[in-house]
């Protein structure tokens, strides 16, 4: 299998909290409580991992609570390359209810200084630059820290680009529109913010399909636009595709989206049709809303979610494309 780079630039200690209702002003009483290192980066890099790909896990990471960091890459096995800088990672609060909605308490991150920036971009180069320890594909999921601005972000993929290294992004608000302005290989953002840069509602299926389309011919060559119930778009040279997902009760909507893009990442790399590619990425996600945390491929009705998942090509867009 490939190796694979994950960069989390604002991770996070996730405490996810499961509660029947959410009261607020009151006291409230959980059915279960969560602590685990998180941040997108970082849980796209479980899927990969459970997919079976090397991956190497990079980003900024604060140096005074990096003990469940350090405990959970060292369980999941992959190669911990984060900079540390002063101060501790912010922890996030998440909120599930019995149905379905998620209230998401986030904090702003470390302030990262121009310097910790630097010597990012400069392992970056030589990474890039290193036969042996180069990566087939670079993901960066996740927000931005302050102090690291949306156009620090496109100057690193744009870096990334010049190496020839595939880069799949992940982000929202101003950091996706300068990242889709760098034109990475992929995006995946949800029908909100994919609205938020097509400037319009999209509140229809055909609405969708026409923003996923314009975001295509921006230069991502693989736009995903995933509409949680509603299914998932994938715009490339393949053509125009799309999934719906086996309808299932929701505990978590978390880490739905992050296994979606590496289970597509994983497809691709693989060099599978695009119909076995997306039912499988997509039935993985819907996986994950069934519990908090990523998509179990190894679940014991998971052949039976794919064959729920329905995929169809759509018309208008060019299927005779090689795979990557």
């Amino acid at each position: 299998m490939a190796r694979l780079l994950t960069l989390t630039l604002n991770p996070a200690l996730d405490l996810s909290i499961g509660l029947d209702r959410l009261a607020p002003g009151a006291v409230n009483r959980t059915r279960e409580t969560h602590l685990e290192a998180a941040g997108k980066g970082v849980n796209v890099a479980r899927v990969l991992v459970a997919l079976g790909h090397q991956v190497c896990v990079s980003g900024l990471l604060g140096a005074d609570n990096d003990g469940p960091f350090l405990r959970a890459f060292e369980a999941l096995g992959v190669e911990d390359a984060f900079l540390r800088v002063p101060g501790e990672t912010r922890i996030n609060a998440k909120l599930a209810e019995v149905d379905g909605r998620v209230t998401d308490i986030n904090g702003p991150g470390l302030t990262i200084d121009a310097d910790a920036w630097r010597r990012l971009l400069a392992w970056l180069e030589d990474l890039a630059g290193d036969p042996r320890r180069r990566p087939e594909a670079v993901v960066i999921a996740g927000s931005l820290p302050p102090g690291v601005a949306p156009e620090a972000l496109a100057e690193l993929i744009a870096r990334l680009r010049a190496a020839d290294l595939p880069v799949w992004v992940d982000t929202s608000g101003p950091a996706l529109h300068a990242a889709i302005a760098a034109r990475p290989t992929a995006v995946k953002p949800n029908e909100h913010e994919l609205a938020d840069w097509a400037g319009q509602a999209l509140d229809t299926e055909a609405a969708r399909l026409e923003a996923a389309r314009a975001l295509h011919a921006a230069g991502i060559e693989e736009t995903l636009l995933s509409a949680g119930p509603d299914g998932v778009l994938w715009i490339s040279r393949r053509g125009d595709w799309q999934a719906l997902p086996p309808r299932l009760r929701v505990a978590s909507t978390v880490g739905a989206g992050d296994t979606l893009l590496a289970a597509m990442l994983h497809g691709v790399l693989s060099h599978q049709a695009p119909d076995e590619i997306l039912r499988r990425a997509t039935a993985l996600s819907a996986e994950a809303v069934r519990h908090v945390g990523v998509g179990d491929a190894h679940a014991a009705d998971f052949p039976r979610l794919q064959q729920q998942t329905r995929v169809h090509h759509l018309p208008g867009g060019d299927a005779g494309g090689a795979l990557a």
